[in-house]
């Protein structure tokens, strides 16, 4: 830190209780990512327990995907409109509520209504695009930072609460670890009404357009040319990350010789560096160039792919994947977030990152059906990391177009390419 640069203490106390609204924002993310993953965990129970096939359980996170999409709008739209204590509130409760009714489930009808459908709300109403906006309206300095932290909650849950909750199963039973942890997660939501209070949100946040109609905020953000710069960009991103790497390192691992406990573990080393990517990248948002940064991001995770293609055989360079992919992963969101407040506005933060977040989904399921694709068509994941590596470079090449700007007056009108 260079003597200019302002102490943690300073910091922390220019904005105390939103510092307090990023810890709550990270414990709440990390505690709904890790609901949403239990439907991995509590499989193969459900499979021996409730003698469900495999295919139809695994369908069920394709239909939380689904609603997750079409609440994300919705519920960025809402949060603009009130703020986001009843955002973050209702979907904790969301969340909370669809765990312990599914522990009662015995029918399949039930898994897909109350684990699927409503925790797919409260799963798409507090994801990264939601939590970015809710910092976005609380900060106008370290913005970056503050989105970076709050939102490695998702990737420090996982690390963190997913191990405890499949021990838990082992010990007391599927049904009673649900059941507690969605009274758990329930329990949140009055902290953050009590927390997230109007009050919390600056000025640009009551301003720049949130009380306008709908149809007039869609049309501002739909003639902002950086809008579609990073739809685009985002849409790569889902592909590239989602839809390829979640769903088809583990079983391309396994094709290439590594034993399915070590594949996993490669995951895991890449989920717990997605939390450092996302922090280093929030610090710099607020330090360089946003455009340069996000392209940057990109352009090094096109050159990751190569790591990939040649990990047959070689531990080294498959950790060494999961390492460089997991700093370059996540940490697009507080660059995308922080381009977004000052290119489109902070009043339309939710909507914008709600809309953006449905386009990462679409590219997230066309990553995941063409891995299939490919791999069927040619036995092989080559063609599935080649066409991943050009999307990238096209990512890349797209957030180079953005002009940077960090003047708030010009947010909510169109900014050149």
């Amino acid at each position: 830190m260079t003597s200019d640069s302002p102490s943690i203490s300073t910091i922390v106390r220019a904005n105390p209780r939103g510092w307090l609204i990023v810890l709550f924002i990270f414990g709440a993310l990390g505690l709904v990512f890790s609901a949403r993953m239990m439907l991995s965990v509590a499989m193969p129970t459900w499979e021996a327990e409730l003698g469900w096939a495999r295919t139809f359980i695994s369908s069920g996170g394709s239909v939380v995907l689904v609603f997750m999409t079409l609440i994300s709008p919705l519920a960025g739209n809402l949060l603009d409109k009130v703020g986001p204590r009843p955002v973050v509130a209702g979907a904790l409760l969301c969340v909370g509520a669809s765990l312990a009714a599914t522990s009662i489930m015995t029918e399949q009808w039930q898994f897909i209504v109350l684990f699927c459908i409503i925790g797919g709300l409260g799963y798409g109403a507090l994801a990264a695009p939601q939590a970015s906006a809710t910092i976005g309206q609380i900060f106008d300095e370290h913005r970056g930072l503050a989105t970076g932290i709050a939102t490695s909650g998702a990737s420090g849950g996982l690390l963190i609460i997913l191990p405890v909750l499949a021990a838990l199963i082992g010990w007391i039973g599927w049904r009673a670890s649900f059941v507690g942890f969605g009274f758990v997660i329930m329990a949140m939501a009055p902290i953050a009404w009590f927390l997230i209070t109007p009050a919390s949100r600056t000025a640009n946040a009551s301003a720049g357009g949130s009380s306008a109609a709908l149809r007039a905020r869609l049309r501002m953000i739909t003639r902002n040319s950086t809008f579609w710069l990073l739809l685009v960009g985002f849409m790569i991103c889902g592909f590239t990350t989602t839809g390829v790497i979640e769903i088809h390192l583990i079983p391309y691992a396994i094709s290439c010789g590594f034993p399915p406990f070590e594949s996993a573990t490669a995951l895991g080393v890449l989920s717990a560096f997605n939390m450092a990517g996302m922090i280093l990248a929030g610090y710099l948002a607020d330090k360089v160039n946003r455009p340069m940064l996000l392209g940057a991001i990109y352009f090094l995770r096109a050159l990751t792919f190569l790591i990939l293609m040649n990990i047959t055989g070689n531990r080294e360079l498959l950790f060494l994947f999961a390492i460089l992919f997991g700093i370059v992963d996540y940490s697009v969101m507080p660059v995308l977030a922080s381009i977004v407040s000052t290119h489109i506005g902070v009043g339309v933060m939710g909507l914008t990152l709600g809309l953006l977040f449905a386009g990462h989904s679409a590219g997230a399921a066309a990553g995941a059906f063409m891995g299939g694709y490919f791999f069927d068509a040619f036995a092989s994941y080559d063609w599935v990391w080649i066409v991943s590596i050009a999307l990238a470079l096209m990512a890349a090449v797209v957030s180079w177009m953005i002009r940077e700007t960090r003047d708030t007056q010009q947010a909510g009108t169109p900014v050149a390419a």
